[in-house]
């Protein structure tokens, strides 16, 4: 239950105002989600959800002001408020809800109908409720946010044909390389975009000479181990991309872990950083027979897969509607439970106090039946106080108000 005193929001960047360095500023590794779910309460914050992706950091939380979330991100990130506020957006109360379904759905992501976003919300969502930082309002709105996402992927077609960033770069590979069959290609960093690009390399290019590398080989090799991939040292590296012509990097590191100076090659050789941070250093530039191209880059190109997808947002967004709604609906309810429960108790003791007195009166008042009745006739009061505050619109609290003072209830807490 929240304090009458805080509110709902959002706060975040991404891709849409802000670029690659930036997000990479206020980017959140694990250990630092795990510091900031850790000092929220301390900051005054009942209930986070943190999200970040190559594409956007984002806190979900309820708080006395949005300045209180955008505080703890910039304490315990590389950049400063100044240079947050200058290209984040704060949303409260219905526009973060909002927001949330819009995002968790795949309609605000940089590739329309990318439906991975969803699972980095179950992930944040998991940890904040091991931290004890989630509270019915957010764990209801979460799973609505998760039906909806179900939903459209299921009875839409917004999700049909190429979807993420690592389908984004196969894509590009092949509409620019010829016979990439026979390239070689290295695969640096196995995180969730190396993976997903490795599968949608080996799918659509047909390639079989594909070279993994990864800081912790031993995840390389699970990962080459499923499609039967060559793994090499990390300090074989610099040898690997003399011998490369296509370098895929998509690595967790902070800093960049790719310059000119790894590169003593002189036939072309094309490099996709799909890391946030960026991980190529842009010097690489300096080098003629390099390309460079970033995920930016990727999701600005014309895609008549993602023209045809438009089509179906109205669905998409009807689908959040219909289930948005049912939220409100709830959340309504639950506003106007304790009065309806103290309500109930009220009535309850007015019964009691009438049968008592009826007993006395008529001994031979069969007490069980008297009290069943009794019950029957609170029940149905109490149903049609529910519907009255179902369906009071902009009054329910008027009307709240009003049967608190007819009823002389005791003040109850809002949700």
């Amino acid at each position: 239950m929240k304090s009458t005193d805080t509110s709902f929001y959002a706060i975040g960047l991404s891709y849409l105002k802000a670029d690659a360095s930036i997000r990479g500023h206020f980017s959140v590794d694990d250990t630092t989600q795990d510091i900031l779910l850790s000092r929220a309460a301390d900051a005054g914050i009942e209930g986070l959800v943190v999200i970040s992706t190559c594409n956007r950091t984002e806190l979900y939380g309820f708080a006395d002001s949005a300045m209180t979330l955008v505080k703890l991100l910039c304490e315990h990130t590389h950049g400063t408020m100044e240079e947050f506020l200058k290209v984040a957006y704060l949303h409260k109360e219905q526009a973060a809800v909002a927001h949330l379904f819009k995002v968790g759905t795949g309609l605000d992501s940089q590739i329309l109908g990318d439906f991975e976003i969803i699972g980095q919300i179950k992930s944040g969502f998991k940890k904040a409720k091991k931290c004890n930082m989630i509270n019915p309002y957010m764990e209801r709105l979460v799973n609505a946010v998760i039906q909806a996402s179900k939903r459209i992927k299921n009875e839409t077609a917004i999700s049909s044909g190429a979807t993420s960033v690592s389908f984004a770069a196969v894509q590009y590979i092949m509409a620019r390389v010829p016979y990439v069959s026979d390239k070689n290609i290295l695969l640096f960093g196995t995180g969730k975009i190396g993976r997903n690009t490795c599968e949608n390399l080996i799918k659509h290019t047909k390639n079989e000479h594909i070279t993994l590398i990864n800081r912790t080989k031993a995840k390389a090799e699970k990962i080459a181990g499923k499609f039967n991939l060559i793994v090499k040292d990390y300090a074989d590296i610099q040898s690997e991309i003399a011998q490369t012509d296509i370098l895929v990097v998509a690595t967790g590191a902070q800093q960049p872990t790719i310059n000119k100076n790894l590169i003593h090659s002189k036939k072309p050789l094309l490099i996709l950083d799909l890391s946030i941070p960026k991980n190529v250093d842009q010097n690489v530039t300096d080098l003629e027979q390099v390309t460079l191209i970033h995920l930016d880059q990727l999701s600005k190109m014309a895609d008549d897969t993602l023209q045809k997808r438009k089509k179906h947002i109205p669905q998409a967004e009807a689908i959040i509607a219909e289930i948005t709604a049912d939220f409100n609906a709830w959340l309504l309810t639950r506003k106007f439970a304790p009065t309806l429960q103290a309500l109930k108790t009220k009535l309850h003791q007015l019964k009691e106090t009438e049968v008592i007195n009826h007993l006395k009166k008529n001994p031979e008042l069969a007490e069980t039946e008297a009290s069943q009745l009794g019950d029957k006739i609170v029940q149905k009061i109490t149903n049609q106080f529910a519907h009255h505050l179902r369906n009071a619109n902009g009054s329910t609290q008027e009307s709240i108000s009003l049967i608190h003072s007819i009823f002389q209830l005791e003040e109850t807490t809002d949700v």
